[in-house]
């Protein structure tokens, strides 16, 4: 073939891969810097190490190729955002910005830090509106299925500002508690919309018919978005405001926050029942797919939380399953990185095949 045919091959082909850039592809910046964060806290230091530098290229690369869509594709990336079906996988944005900066905080880079929870809540308040207009004005009765749980991604947005503002907070000096007010009211937030979110997702999974189709990587962010708000509640129980009003509330988040970790709990057998009906009763293969990242990242904020509620209710046995945890959530990472690998082989192949 003359090198200018297979040119144009290679652009036209790099071209519909921008533009059929899957939005929540950040979950896989959230994924792997949740269990990079883990093991950093559980001194596994070279592991952790190796995830976050390559978290860091991911989450610069996946920028990149949003930009060049933003340049390229508009058309896709706006079809995307006012979809009912897409347009909340855009808060993976928002979450992996702040997985990634809790991980450059903890290495104490707190400017960056600070200047990433900046990026992040101005992202969180633009498509939270947006999202909602979307599902306002453009949805339909069939427009969005509920049921695949990603509309969970934008508690799992607001949980993460909650997490990471904590941590700049004590940087911040005269804002420091204006910050900290802040990340109170944004866990509250959080706990309202998982409720509204969990209830519509309750009612479409016991009331109508379920398909294999339905029941996506995605619906474990039900689990996910849970343990991120018992992650959040825990830091803010170990963080001491000296704020009177905020210091009160503190009985109230500790009781909140074991529930939500006891909830979180709760799904954990009645996703994996769901994963067997759909690959076992119902034969539908696994394959490879970005949902799956989704599937991760809960996987690895259940080991967190489960450590920081042990740290904030001084209650040891939670370690251990943290410490368990940790390590299923890094052995179903490897699995999908393999699958990612061998999606991207596949994919390399056709192209030299074209």
């Amino acid at each position: 073939m003359p090198a200018p045919q297979r040119s144009q091959i290679l652009r036209g082909k790099a071209r519909d891969a921008i533009a059929g850039l899957y939005p929540g592809y950040f979950a896989f910046v959230m994924a792997t810097g949740i269990i990079s964060n883990a093991l950093f806290l559980d001194q596994q230091r070279l592991l952790s190490e190796f995830l976050f530098a390559l978290n860091v290229g991911a989450y610069c690369l996946l920028w990149i190729l949003t930009g060049l869509r933003i340049l390229i594709a508009r058309r896709a990336l706006w079809a995307d955002m006012t979809s009912p079906k897409l347009v909340f996988a855009f808060f993976t944005t928002v979450a992996a910005t702040d997985v990634l900066g809790v991980g450059v905080n903890l290495r104490g880079w707190s400017d960056v830090a600070t200047a990433m929870w900046t990026f992040a809540l101005i992202l969180w308040l633009g498509l939270i509106y947006f999202s909602f207009g979307v599902l306002t004005f453009l949805n339909t009765a069939h427009g969005a299925n509920v049921v695949h749980g990603g509309w969970l991604i934008a508690i799992v947005g607001a949980e993460s500002l909650v997490i990471l503002g904590a941590a700049i907070a004590p940087n911040l000096g005269a804002y420091q508690q204006s910050v900290l007010v802040l990340v109170h009211m944004l866990w509250g937030v959080g706990l309202a919309l998982y409720g509204i979110f969990v209830t519509l997702f309750a009612y479409r999974i016991f009331f109508f018919d379920l398909e294999p189709d339905d029941v996506s990587p995605l619906i474990w962010v039900v689990m996910g978005a849970a343990a991120i708000s018992t992650n959040a509640g825990s830091v803010l129980i170990l963080t001491d405001t000296g704020i009177a009003f905020l210091e009160s509330m503190r009985p109230f988040i500790d009781g909140v926050t074991l529930i939500m970790w006891a909830w979180a709990t709760w799904w954990i057998p009645l996703l994996m029942l769901f994963g067997f009906w759909k690959h076992g009763v119902r034969r539908t293969p696994i394959a490879y797919t970005p949902m799956l990242w989704s599937l991760v990242f809960p996987l690895g904020m259940y080991a967190l939380a489960s450590l920081r509620l042990s740290l904030a209710a001084d209650f040891a046995p939670l370690r251990l399953i943290s410490g368990a945890m940790v390590w299923v959530a890094l052995g179903a990472w490897a699995l999908t990185a393999a699958g990612f690998a061998a999606a991207l082989r596949r994919s390399l192949r056709s192209v030299e095949r074209a």
